[in-house]
């Protein structure tokens, strides 16, 4: 006679006809079976993991930096950190103060009082090292109206862009007598961005968090069972939180992060606990297990699935390791703590959660909260349906996916213009101010370091190039030279690049082009270098992941070019939206005529290790069923009616979440929530519970053809239970 837990400290016996004897399983069920028997220290653990890691999450925001978009060992790095050492730190993060008044001149007392409190107030902040006062010629408008007053970097470019949002307030405060103050730069600019971002990012989680659990209550019909997902992500991600600000302390990792961390976080805990709780009612409910019995299974069925799907994930992210960039490497290490931990729940906490609560999982049910539990009758007669008629529903979804991702071939990308930042912020109105008194390239001046002895060569050289505007006076000190040049465009136009270009090309060896438009462009040419790179080595492991838990070479190839298919309508969509500027009144942005460049390569990681979820939930049930009928049409019928449900649910879920990401907050942020939003709408409705059926289908028991040589070399891999 088995016991069944009702509880804490609830137990009822139930006949032994529905319990049966314990059935045998592979080290992943019988990990289930252990949380399931050990629910106390697995509790005790997680408990202790998570205070500990969680008393320093309430940290992360604050420790968390805000630069680091640069090419590490750069040409413009270089230059960077020669102007600190020998100018006076008077390099890209340096701060700028734009004066500026419409009715008085530098001339005016009023005026010149605000000048000098705004000198006062940079000199006693210690992360500044100089102070530069205005000067007529060089930071002094024509018209006198509008005036700059420059602060030596006395810390990194992290630690100019915490000073600027320290000083920002300050310096806005002695704004008077119709004088305004506003602190531009890059440093204001990241600043402002971050702060425009980190409030976008709060609104949005607000929102999200009622919205998902709406949609679980709706899919799982039961408040317990929908509240499990969430009880996953929080653990998640307040572990994943304080390990981010403990990782601050040893290098210094991007707020953005912390902002992907929350989002994978949310996205994969939903995604995983969905799968393993569904299987897990349908194990305890329609096949009468008991609950450490029902549990096992589960993780020997559901819970492979999540650990390939998890290690797929991580992969996909370690591959953006490859750019050189501090900020997109800590913002995929971020994401990959959340993923870890969240795995990690699911593999462990969950199930010993699952196995306590029993059948009371489906406590506070609604009225269909006990259907489709084991095998969905309406995704099964919709898996019936594509059978029967696959060539036709195919042509639909390819035609739609090759439609929607033809427009990549016209996409264009660069790093992001003063567009992403709101336009009652302190930067964008400064960086305005400084365009219209000394011309668009004022806003983006190269900074040329030289040794001294070719100065005179250098400024002949800039001063001829068609590309700029004018030089400002030579600076010399310890052997170097600065020759600081004004390009004649905008930051953000294409032909301030091919300036760059040519000034590299054609001055004396040793010379060094910098600032910040320079970085912005050093970093746009590594991750057009590494793009390639990144996309084959995703693609590469993603097929040989497939490949050991399918053990079926031509599935697999099918479930990695089907995600390639998914993100290319995706970046389709993307290039209507943002670089045509297509729904711009409605979602509230500004095209800047191109997508940020760090898109591409950080969106496909992203997207394809969400797509790999998918495929592999519905790829690992049509395995299961292969392996228990070797029958192509329960494989292809048996998957949808088991994982269509599944997917559906947490494709809603993240679709919801996504957008609304995108609803709110500066044009980046929107970018990302279109972007994935798009792609896992598509994935999931035309291809997990479309497209890929119909292949199945049309493969026939090709689909799972394996070589024998292959059996000797893969491992043995099943998704199924004795």
């Amino acid at each position: 006679m088995a016991v069944a837990e009702r509880g804490p400290g609830l137990t009822t016996q139930a006949p032994a006809e529905e319990y049966p004897h314990a059935v045998n399983v592979g080290p992943i069920g019988r990990l289930g079976r252990f949380t399931a028997t050990h629910f106390r220290a697995v509790l005790v653990g997680w408990v202790v993991l998570a205070l500990a890691l969680g008393f320093f999450a309430p940290r992360v925001e604050t420790a968390l930096s805000g630069a680091g978009w640069e090419t590490t060992g750069s040409q413009s790095v270089q230059a960077r950190q020669l102007i600190n050492q020998n100018f006076h730190g008077l390099s890209s993060y340096a701060l700028m103060t734009v004066i500026y008044s419409p009715s008085r001149t530098v001339e005016d007392p009023a005026f010149r009082s605000v000048v000098a409190n705004v000198e006062r107030t940079l000199r006693a902040d210690p992360a500044v090292k100089s102070v530069v006062a205005p000067s007529p010629g060089a930071s002094i408008s024509r018209d006198g109206h509008t005036a700059i007053v420059q602060a030596g970097a006395a810390r990194s470019s992290n630690g100019m862009v915490k000073a600027a949002e320290n000083l920002k307030g300050k310096l806005a405060a002695l704004s008077a007598s119709g004088v305004q103050v506003h602190l531009t730069g890059a440093s204001g600019m990241w600043s402002d961005f971050n702060t425009a971002n980190r409030n976008a990012m709060m609104k949005s989680e607000v929102i999200s968090w009622p919205v998902t659990l709406g949609i679980l209550l709706l899919a799982f019909g039961s408040l317990v069972a929908a509240g499990l997902p969430l009880m996953l992500t929080m653990v998640g991600l307040a572990s994943a939180a304080g390990l981010l600000y403990l990782g601050t302390l040893v290098m210094p990792i991007s707020i953005w992060a912390m902002n992907f961390a929350l989002m994978f976080a949310l996205a994969l805990g939903i995604d995983y606990a969905l799968f393993v709780v569904h299987r897990f009612r349908g194990a305890l409910f329609g096949h009468h297990l008991s609950p450490a019995d029902a549990t096992a299974v589960t993780m020997d069925t559901a819970g492979k699935a999540v650990l390939f799907s998890g290690i797929t994930v991580l992969i996909s992210l370690s591959a953006v390791m490859l750019v050189p960039s501090p900020a997109f490497r800590s913002m995929s290490l971020g994401i990959m703590f959340a993923v870890v931990f969240v795995l990690a729940a699911t593999l462990t906490l969950l199930p010993a959660v699952l196995a306590r609560i029993g059948p009371k999982v489906d406590k506070l049910a609604l009225p269909w909260a006990h259907s489709g539990e084991h095998r969905s009758a309406r995704f099964a007669a919709w898996g019936e349906r594509l059978w029967r008629q696959p060539v036709r529903w195919g042509i639909v979804a390819a035609a739609v996916l090759i439609g929607l991702a033809l427009p990549v071939t016209q996409l264009k990308t660069a790093m992001p213009s003063i567009k992403v930042v709101p336009t009652a912020d302190a930067s964008y109105i400064g960086y305005q101010q400084v365009q219209r008194a000394f011309g668009p390239g004022a806003t983006g001046p190269l900074q040329i370091v030289t040794p001294a002895a070719t100065a005179a060569t250098v400024a002949r050289t800039a001063q001829a190039d068609r590309g700029i505007a004018a030089l400002m006076p030579t600076q010399t000190a310890n052997g170097y030279a600065l020759i600081t040049a004004i390009p004649k465009q905008d930051p953000s136009n294409p032909a301030v690049g091919q300036t760059i270009d040519r000034l590299r090309s054609e001055l004396p060896k040793g010379a060094l082009v910098g600032g910040a438009v320079v970085e912005n462009h050093d970093l746009q040419a590594a991750l057009s270098a590494k793009t390639p790179l990144v996309i084959g080595v995703v693609l590469a492991l993603g097929f040989i992941l497939l490949l050991i838990a399918l053990q079926a070479p031509l599935l697999a190839a099918v479930g990695v070019l089907t995600n390639l298919l998914a993100t290319g309508a995706a970046f389709g969509v993307a290039k209507w939206i943002f670089q045509d500027g297509a729904l711009h009144s409605l979602l509230g942005f500004q095209s800047q005529g191109f997508l940020d460049a760090w898109g591409p390569v950080f969106f496909f990681a992203m997207i394809f290790a969400i797509s790999m979820d998918y495929t592999v939930f519905l790829l690992s049930a049509a395995k299961e069923h292969w392996d228990h009928t070797h029958n192509p049409r329960e494989a292809m019928v048996g998957a949808v009616a088991h994982s269509g449900r599944v997917i559906f649910a947490a494709g809603a879920v993240m679709v919801a979440v996504f957008f609304t990401f995108a609803l709110s907050g500066p044009l980046p942020p929107k970018e990302m929530g279109i972007i994935l939003g798009v792609a896992v709408l598509l994935d999931a409705a035309l291809i997990r519970l479309l497209l890929l059926p119909v292949l199945l289908r049309l493969m026939g028991k090709w689909a799972w053809y394996l070589p024998r040589w292959a059996h000797r070399v893969l491992p043995d891999v099943t998704f199924g239970h004795a």
